[in-house]
């Protein structure tokens, strides 16, 4: 559909600025939120201009003002909303609660993607404090979203690949290291891991798609399901050298949680539940999802190997 008008919540940040350049890249009207108080953040008022020079509207709006919300929301068919839900940066999942009765309001919208691009929340019920406020706060929003009757699709984009791959999946890392590395548990569970830009792309993909209303769209692509071991293996490949390895336990990653920051307690759950659990890959996608590698095989993922090659 390409006069679909697309609008970009928190396009701005990690994950928000890819989506606008795919949206664009697709060539739908491209609209970015961008709030009047934004400052004096010079680095993102020039981010958005760059945005406007490749043909992106720019529509002000703010979460501390309804109306501006719902006057920006009927402008548009399709919101997307990317607002931050990492802890180490800043948590404001439930900000969408407002976006939400702006989209109720408007009445106008044909489909809404909540800021989720992680772990599936509906899947992690059982999720350790105080990790588990992320899912928590998710399911707040989809449970707001469902009753309110908006069209939706949620994106599960499981494992940044810049946070995950850049550490050898070692919380607290973003440089591979070139001599040692620390294994959690056995290193043998499967994670997911998923270029940036891609999972703007397979996001951009759903949006209009029929098959994706209504559901959740996991990003899986096939050779990127790897254990930690894998990935090593991958990196000790690239560089010609084989890392010194030591190993911890779940029960020892844990206590070690013991006197860190809340924040970082947080990010360490997550990676808890997805490298000593291997939440991410060991279930069946049901009825109520489907895959968007099997939906857009035209879209060229980047490997996990490919991706690593720019630390070499």
């Amino acid at each position: 559909m390409e006069n679909l008008r697309v609008l970009i919540v928190g396009g701005t940040g990690y994950i928000g600025k890819r989506l606008v350049k795919a949206s664009l890249a697709q060539g739908y009207q491209t609209f970015v939120l961008h709030r009047p108080e934004i400052g004096v953040d010079i680095e993102k008022v020039q981010l958005l201009f760059s945005f406007k020079e490749k043909g992106a509207k720019l529509v002000s709006g703010s979460f501390n003002d309804h109306q501006s919300l719902v006057n920006a929301v009927k402008l548009v068919d399709v919101v997307i909303c990317a607002i931050s839900g990492v802890h180490v940066r800043s948590h404001q999942i439930l900000l969408q609660l407002k976006l939400v009765d702006a989209i109720k309001e408007a009445g106008n919208v044909k489909r809404f993607l909540p800021s989720e691009f992680g772990t599936d929340p509906a899947r992690m019920a059982h999720a350790l404090e105080p990790g588990r406020i992320t899912f928590d706060d998710k399911m707040v929003v989809r449970k707001a979203i469902q009753e309110a009757g908006i069209p939706f699709t949620y994106i599960s984009a499981n494992c940044f690949a810049g946070y995950f791959l850049g550490g050898l999946c070692q919380i607290g890392h973003i440089i591979p290291s070139t001599d040692s590395v620390v294994i959690y548990g056995d290193g043998n569970e499967k994670g997911i891991y998923v270029d940036e830009y891609d999972i703007a792309m397979y996001t951009i993909k759903s949006i209009d798609d029929p098959r994706t209303l209504n559901k959740t769209v996991y990003i899986r692509p096939p050779e990127n399901i790897l254990s930690q071991r894998e990935v090593v293996q991958i990196w000790e490949k690239l560089i010609g050298k084989e890392l010194q390895k030591t190993s911890i336990s779940a029960e020892q990653f844990l206590s070690s949680m013991e006197g860190q920051p809340y924040e970082q307690q947080v990010g360490m759950i997550h990676y808890y539940h997805v490298c000593f659990e291997g939440c991410l890959a060991n279930f069946e996608i049901g009825e109520e999802g489907v895959e968007a590698c099997e939906l857009y095989p035209d879209i060229k993922y980047t490997t996990v190997e490919e991706y690593m090659k720019r630390y070499v």
